[in-house]
This record gives C-alpha cells, sequence and structure tokens, in this order.
C-alpha cells in the first residue's frame, strides 16, 4: 500500500462526520458492498470505480489484520478505464475503407464511406473491449484515519477526487471538506475566534508596485487559498533571516530548511511557471530574482527534524497536499511486518502534526498586528541586493 512502503503522497480531507469509535467489521463489509468489479459504479463516460483491499489492482478480500491498522481503515479507490488503441481504430478504419472503395471508378473514398469505415472500425473495437482486454485499472491509496477524524488521499485530480467522494459517501453516508490552506486557516482561526480576520484577508503586496491584489490561480473571490502561498514565502523568509529554528505552539523545537526543489509562478498569469531544483533552492540567484520580479511559490521541497525525527516532503501551497515524503528509518529491532504498518503510521501522524504546528505558526503571524511589522520585514528583505556568490 502506498502508505506503508517507498515515498507517500496525499492530499487531506476532513470528515464533516463523527468518527467511528472503532472500525470493525461492518467497515469491512461496507467496503466489499462497494468492492471495483462486484457491484460497480459506471458513470456516463464508461469509467467505473470500485474499493479494492490493497496488495493488487485485483484484491478485493478486505480483512481487518490487512485493512485496519492502529486506528485507520486502509485500503484502494479503484478506476477502471476502458481505452480503445488509437492505432488499432486507424488500421480497422483503413481495413474497412479499403472494402468500401474497392468498386469506386475514381479509386478515392467519399466522405460519406469515410465516416462509415470510421464507425465501423470503433463498433469493431467496441465489441473487442467487452471482455475488458483494453480495460486500464488504476488504484489510488486511501486511509481513513480516526483519531484525526481524516482522510488521506493519494490523488490531487480533481476529477478523480470527485469519484471517490462520491463512492465513499454512498459507502459510508460520508461528507469531506479538502483541507486547503484557506480552509485551515479557518479552523484555525476559529479556536481563537479570528474568523473575521481571514475573512478580510487579502493577497499581501510583498513587492509594492509589482505584486497584483489578486491572484489568477484562485478564480474564487472567496477563496483564501493564497494564504499558503504566503506560508512558503515565510518559511522562505524565517529560514534565510532567522534560522533554521523554530518555536512551535507546544514548545517543542522545529528545525527546518528549504531543499531540493522550488517551483515560482507569476501571480498574474504573465511570465510563467519555472522549478530550480538544487540542494538549497532558495539561496540560488535565479529564485531570488524571481520573487524580486513579484512571483509566488507553489511548491516547496522542506526537510523538517522534530523529536529528533527527520522528513523529507514536497509541500503543494494552496491545498497543503504533501508528497515524495520520506520518513526516518525505522528502529532496527522492529522486523514484524504489523508492526512495521503500526510504527510507519505514527510517523505519518507526526509528520502531520508537525506541518499543523508550522501553519499554524504562520496563521498566528498572519491574522494579528503581528503581520503588519513582519510583512514590513519581509519587503524589506526583498529589496536587498543579491548576495555575492560565495
Amino acid at each position: 500500500m502506498g502508505f506503508f512502503s517507498g515515498r507517500a503522497s496525499f492530499l487531506r480531507f476532513r470528515v464533516q462526520q463523527s468518527p467511528p469509535l472503532v472500525f470493525g467489521e461492518e467497515h469491512l463489509q461496507r467496503l466489499a458492498a462497494h468492492a471495483a468489479g462486484r457491484q460497480r459504479v459506471a458513470s456516463p463516460d464508461g469509467i467505473e470505480i470500485g474499493w479494492t483491499a490493497g496488495e493488487h489492482v485485483l484484491d478485493t478480500d478486505f480483512q481487518p489484520a490487512k485493512n485496519i491498522v492502529n486506528d485507520a481503515l486502509v485500503f484502494d479507490f479503484r478506476v477502471d478505464t476502458d481505452r480503445l488503441p488509437a492505432d488499432l481504430l486507424r488500421a480497422y478504419t483503413a481495413i474497412e475503407l479499403t472494402a468500401l472503395t474497392r468498386k469506386n471508378p475514381t479509386g478515392f473514398p467519399s466522405l460519406r464511406q469515410k465516416r462509415e469505415a470510421k464507425e465501423a472500425a470503433r463498433l469493431r473495437l467496441e465489441q473487442e473491449a467487452k471482455d475488458g482486454r483494453f480495460r486500464k485499472r488504476k488504484c489510488y491509496p486511501l486511509l481513513w484515519e480516526r483519531l484525526s477524524n481524516e482522510i488521506w488521499f493519494a490523488s490531487t485530480s480533481s476529477t478523480t477526487i470527485d469519484r471517490m467522494a462520491s463512492l465513499l459517501e454512498q459507502t459510508f453516508d460520508l461528507t469531506l471538506e479538502c483541507m486547503t490552506a484557506g480552509r485551515r486557516a479557518y479552523h484555525l482561526a476559529e479556536v481563537h475566534a479570528r474568523t473575521r480576520q481571514v475573512d478580510d484577508s487579502a493577497p499581501s503586496p510583498f513587492v509594492p508596485g509589482i505584486t497584483p491584489e489578486v491572484v489568477s490561480w484562485i478564480v474564487d473571490e472567496r477563496n483564501r487559498d493564497f494564504l499558503g502561498n504566503e506560508f512558503l514565502l515565510w518559511i522562505w523568509f524565517y529560514t534565510d533571516n532567522r534560522g533554521d529554528a523554530l518555536v512551535l505552539a507546544d514548545r517543542t523545537e522545529l528545525t527546518l530548511f528549504p531543499s531540493q526543489t522550488l517551483t515560482l509562478e507569476c501571480p498574474r498569469g504573465q511570465t510563467g511557471q519555472e522549478t530550480i531544483r538544487s540542494d538549497a533552492p532558495t539561496r540560488l540567484p535565479e529564485a531570488r530574482r524571481a520573487i524580486q520580479a513579484g512571483k509566488l511559490p507553489r511548491k516547496l521541497g522542506l526537510t523538517l527534524v522534530r523529536h529528533n525525527e527527520q522528513y523529507e516532503l514536497v509541500i503543494h501551497a494552496e491545498t497543503l497536499a504533501i508528497s515524495a515524503v520520506k520518513l526516518p528509518p525505522l528502529p532496527e529491532d522492529i522486523v514484524d511486518p504489523v508492526q512495521i504498518r503500526h510504527e510507519r503510521l505514527n510517523q505519518l501522524r507526526h509528520l502531520v502534526e508537525t506541518l499543523d504546528l508550522l501553519y499554524d505558526a504562520f496563521i498566528q503571524r498572519r491574522l494579528t498586528r503581528e503581520w503588519e511589522q513582519e510583512l514590513h520585514a519581509m519587503q524589506h528583505w526583498l529589496r536587498r541586493e543579491e548576495r555575492r556568490a560565495a
């Protein structure tokens, strides 16, 4: 499963309903009732969806030992799509066209014959596809984390998310809310009675006269996901000016520094997007010139250390999705597969908690009078001349 081997990637959703007291056979039976290939939910475009147990694309044997791990329900969302091979369609069309034009005096096909040949070729392919020979199956890992009552889903495609949410509602009667930067800011502001400040927030003028009042990739004026772009820029500013240590709200110390990758984009939608790959991408002159020109970060690679545990990941600004997560190595004495899965899930929980505390540290600055002073410092930082190359 994607959460228990290799590098994890997922988007977080908040479950609107109350969490179950415990995951058990009832949940596994509901998954089995909507398993892929058994009771298919087909859309008008012929795409079929369902759940799998996670070991492989055809695994529909849901078991407690496999799918209930450390207070979490883990399984896969499968999408089946019939993709008719274009080269085979062209070949069948050519064969049909040859037969239709055999008696043409000119030797050339008419428009009507071309349409007939193409339609006959398509029908022939669709007939062959009924046995599943052209079916493409794709699985997306999903984890329902009971303690936080969140769904972690390994896809950021809006179409795939919509299909998954629809099937999840049919299976468990759940309603999801994507925990984007704006929604997360509202939830954090509710704790301190600052939701009005989120409503009143607008893109900060980091480069006066250049930074626009609207962000091209935020189409809804009520959307506050631009706070995610400001969050990544604030991390850049903080690590560039105040060091790599930050004390979080729970009094723990976080060590962080940007690493590996940085994607920037013009908020006006005029000068395009660029991606910089380096051990320390924010230290490069071209990265600094980009933000001085008004670009904002869309993705940022981070290395985080908290409680002596080191994580590497890429965080996406607006959605706060995380990808390419590298977890700390497990202790050598943990060799039992069940225990390995339990410990890996604990590591993922610890990482999510760390990211929430880091974002909370930013939001507590962003929604208070402290932000005016912080913004002034960031504007001064961006006006500085580029450092000399070492």
